[in-house]
């Protein structure tokens, strides 16, 4: 059995790592510490679970050595500071998403990770869904031949004025880092990278408390340049109701279409640049073949992050996402921001220093 420790004993902390584990639900791992800086939330768990410790700082748990591993479930500039302290202590680390606010401090976080030898690994649930594992697999196979353009609009995430009133550390920049690609879209930005890969440059338009009373972004459009001249397009907000999902990822071999939970692939009986090259029909165009994609697997979630991390801390199978694979999303996330808040377009590598000194001046 792998010990695990929860630091940060929220939404997340509870009810996706602790209720999973203590409903038997990854079988390989037991809780057996918890820290969390409200007496009430350890209260409850000395009433409820009188068998595990609880502990007011993540220095007092780390030093009781009553864990082999950490979930680290807190507000988000604490992941890298806190995972860090974690490797130090010698336990393996799952934090949650995002990896971090600015990636400067998630590079020192990869770099600690990289002189230690414990698992490291982050929740990106999403990645067990199959119809993204498809989307990969045929995007990263090149069955849709070399990517032309995506476009991703994700504004399924409506939130009213209350879930912002809900506490004073949401929605701020000092209390959260940032609003719906901080909060709400890690996921996508990571699955963005993941399926298509990394732009190379980012030109955005980010509206900071457009619907609602927040000093954050509620609303973005992004621009995405690609090194081989592909584009892409990416809009998020909380305000849309009712709002949509729909991927789209197109290449010179055809379309895949991610909505509604189904994943539609257009097939070309020709690439089109070769069918470009050599068609002397002035309105002919390429034969397709438009069908549903079958996607087999279970859709585990959270748990499938979870059982993977426990088995990967025993040597075996594979982790559903490394920790170090976190800095990829949110420099797509980071370079958004920047390229708004700068008015121009943002090259990648993205310059840390600079989007950090930007953030910090919005803290209040």
């Amino acid at each position: 059995m792998v010990k695990i420790g929860i630091i940060g004993f929220g939404v997340h902390g509870r009810n996706v790592i602790g209720n999973h584990i203590w409903n038997r639900r990854v079988p390989g791992a037991e809780i057996t510490a918890i820290c969390d800086t409200n007496p009430d939330k350890l209260a409850w768990v000395q009433e409820n679970h009188p068998n595990v410790k609880t502990f007011a700082t993540a220095e007092a748990l780390l030093a009781s050595k009553t864990c082999d591993a950490i979930v680290v479930a807190t507000p988000h500039y604490d992941h890298p500071t806190l995972a860090i302290q974690a490797m130090e202590a010698n336990h393996h680390i799952l934090i949650e998403k995002p990896a971090g606010v600015y990636t400067k401090a998630v590079r020192a976080m990869n770099e600690k990770a990289a002189q230690s030898d414990v698992v490291f690994a982050i929740m990106y649930n999403q990645r067990t869904n199959p119809i993204y594992r498809k989307m990969h697999d045929m995007v990263q196979g090149g069955e849709l031949g070399e990517i032309k353009r995506f476009s991703w609009l994700i504004t399924d995430w409506y939130r009213p004025q209350a879930y912002y009133d809900s506490g004073g550390w949401r929605a701020t920049w000092k209390g959260e880092g940032g609003g719906v690609l901080i909060n709400q879209c890690p996921h996508n930005l990571d699955l963005w990278q993941w399926i298509v890969g990394m732009p190379k440059r980012i030109t955005s338009f980010v509206h900071e408390g457009k619907w609602h009373n927040i000093e954050v972004e509620d609303d973005v459009t992004a621009y995405a340049e690609y090194e081989n001249g592909a584009t892409g397009v990416f809009i998020t907000s909380t305000a849309d109701c009712p709002g949509n999902n729909r991927f789209e990822v197109l290449g010179d071999k055809g379309r895949l279409v991610c909505e509604k939970g189904k994943l539609i692939h257009t097939k070309l009986a020709m690439g089109e640049r070769e069918f470009n090259a050599t068609n002397k029909e002035m309105f002919a165009s390429p034969k397709a073949e438009t069908y549903e994609v079958e996607c087999p697997g279970e859709y585990p979630d959270h748990v499938g992050v979870l059982n993977a991390f426990v088995a990967k801390i025993n040597g075996e199978g594979e982790l559903v996402a490394r920790g170090e694979e976190g800095i990829h999303g949110l420099t797509i996330s980071n370079a958004i921001h920047l390229s708004s808040w700068l008015g121009k377009t943002v090259e990648l590598p993205l310059d840390e220093g600079l989007f950090e000194a930007e953030l910090k001046k919005r803290w209040k």
